[in-house]
């Protein structure tokens, strides 16, 4: 099944992108943009409409948490549905993710199956 959602995906790692987007593809997402750090994903957002945002915490320059922040103090992004992809399980960590209204996260290493229910979820899928 074909599924008409734009999603875009920001991580620094290849491997991780390279991931992700199988993971997304194989659920019937066909439209799936990458990034490889905050910037080139605001420059994206600023010509393409997406429905979901999959973004790694740790990145160069401009982290994940600063990305999320960004996105929801614009006022035509604040309501976009952000997954934050991450190794940081600390408690502290969850927390300002949270804070920053994360929609949701996801602790790596990336399950299939806990990934795909989230990814729906977001999307109003499930």
């Amino acid at each position: 099944m074909k599924l008409p959602h734009r999603i875009l995906v920001v991580d620094d790692l290849n491997v991780m992108k390279r991931l992700m987007t199988q993971f997304l593809n194989n659920m019937g997402f066909e439209k799936v943009l990458q990034a490889d750090n905050a910037r080139d994903a605001l420059a994206i957002l600023k010509t393409e409409k997406v429905d979901l945002i999959i973004s790694d915490w740790m990145m160069p320059d401009v982290d994940g948490l600063m990305f999320l922040k960004e996105i929801r103090s614009d006022e035509k992004l604040k309501d976009l549905p952000f997954l934050m992809v991450t190794l940081l399980d600390q408690k502290e960590n969850i927390v300002k993710a949270a804070q920053a209204k994360v929609s949701d996260y996801l602790i790596k290493p990336i399950a299939a199956d806990v990934f795909q229910a989230k990814v729906k979820k977001l999307l109003g899928l499930s």
